[in-house]
């Protein structure tokens, strides 16, 4: 699996929820906004602090997990 450096889990830090580099940004929030259909650039805008790389890594972070649980199903 490629790095995703940019995403972080602390247990501190929005009740442990992943977030883009130490912020309180999350990964949610990211893919809440892209799934209403905002585009990466209006996500951007909304969250200054953010990269385009940072929302890239948000959606792989995603569909790793996603992955990584449809793997859990089919073995049960």
């Amino acid at each position: 699996m490629e790095k995703l450096d940019r995403i972080t889990i602390n247990p501190d830090v929005c009740l442990g929820q992943p977030t883009v580099r130490g912020t309180r940004i999350t990964v949610s929030v990211i893919l809440k906004m892209l799934a209403a259909g905002k585009s990466i650039q209006e996500v951007l805008e909304a969250y200054p602090e953010l990269e385009a790389e940072d929302v890239q890594q948000a959606i792989k972070y995603a569909a790793w997990v996603v992955s990584d649980q449809i793997n859990l199903i089919s073995v049960e």
